[in-house]
């Protein structure tokens, strides 16, 4: 029986959370996907759903999904992919009509290629053959990290003499803390500059507690980092980024952002927090993060396929 495609649409987001929570307990063992956070990104303000995004069925089961976006403007394009393992075929379909549609999305910017960007658990339940037969490689691998929290070890930390740290508390903490991001990250690999207003949905402003945004400052140089937290993840407590100025690497602002964020989960009951790291990154987090306890959950590869 052939597999039927057809774009997602927003009442679409519980089935396909229900998807990524099968493939998550397949490749890492336990459901860490939330409706929200589907819910999101199918409501991102750059990509139109009827061409943007693929679901694929076996009969009345959901086995696919596919979603698109393009944060560059230029030729760096960005999809998701998700297959389960018995439907291959399905996978290669979405990877089909996606690659389709990004080197349309690339010549629409006014470029001749698309330099499609895809991120999949190290050992994903979508077939790697597929991918390389397709002429997709490896080009970045991540950390996801996560460290148990004990509220009775993990206290608010005390900050040192020339250092200050606030909530973000208003809209010109919002901008400062855009700023800082914008800045702190622009030497990351595949980083996309951007625009205040859509920094704000990347991060979910009207749903995300500001409380758990902190920046800190110094005597020296004014606000130095930041920190942006969720507390909107069923498995555990969530640090988006965190962020500190060139001059500002390390004086210990980093780690005591890192301390003041565990402090606050582990009050609120939280037994665990996690985050993410670029493994190359080389501004020395993952040995910050090491150093405060945090362990890997599992891995998350890059994979890239240029389109001409």
């Amino acid at each position: 029986m052939p597999y039927a495609l057809r774009p997602a649409g927003l009442d679409d987001a519980a089935a396909v959370t229900d998807l990524l929570n099968e493939i998550d307990r397949i490749e890492i063992g336990r459901p860490e996907t939330d409706l929200h956070t589907v819910e999101s990104d199918l409501k991102r303000p750059d990509i139109t759903l009827a061409r943007d995004s693929w679901l694929a069925f076996d009969g009345e089961r959901l086995v696919a999904y596919g979603l698109l976006w393009d944060e560059s403007g230029g030729e760096r394009i960005d999809v998701d992919h998700y297959v389960l393992p018995d439907h291959q075929r399905a996978g290669e379909l979405l990877l089909e009509a996606m690659e389709a549609r990004a080197l349309a999305k690339a010549r629409e910017n006014g470029v001749d290629r698309a330099v499609v960007h895809l991120h999949l658990n190290a050992e994903p339940t979508t077939d790697k053959r597929l991918l390389e037969g397709r002429g997709w490689s490896v080009v970045r691998r991540y950390h996801v990290l996560r460290r148990p929290l004990d509220a009775a070890r993990d206290l608010v930390p005390s900050v040192p003499p020339g250092v200050r740290l606030r909530p973000c508390a208003d809209e010109a903490d919002r901008v400062r803390v855009h700023a800082l991001h914008q800045s702190t990250f622009a030497e990351h690999f595949d980083f996309q500059p951007r625009a205040y207003e859509q920094w704000l949905h990347d991060v979910d402003a009207d749903l995300l507690d500001w409380s758990l945004v902190w920046i800190a400052e110094t005597d020296d140089l004014g606000d130095a980092g930041f920190l942006l937290a969720r507390d909107d993840r069923e498995a555990m407590g969530w640090i988006r980024s965190i962020g500190v100025r060139r001059e500002a690497r390390g004086r210990g602002v980093g780690g005591l952002l890192l301390r003041h964020a565990f402090a606050t989960f582990a009050a609120r009951g939280r037994d665990t927090v996690g985050l993410g790291v670029d493994t190359a990154n080389a501004t020395g987090a993952p040995a910050l993060y090491a150093r405060h306890g945090l362990d890997v959950h599992f891995a998350v590869d890059t994979w890239e396929a240029v389109l001409t």
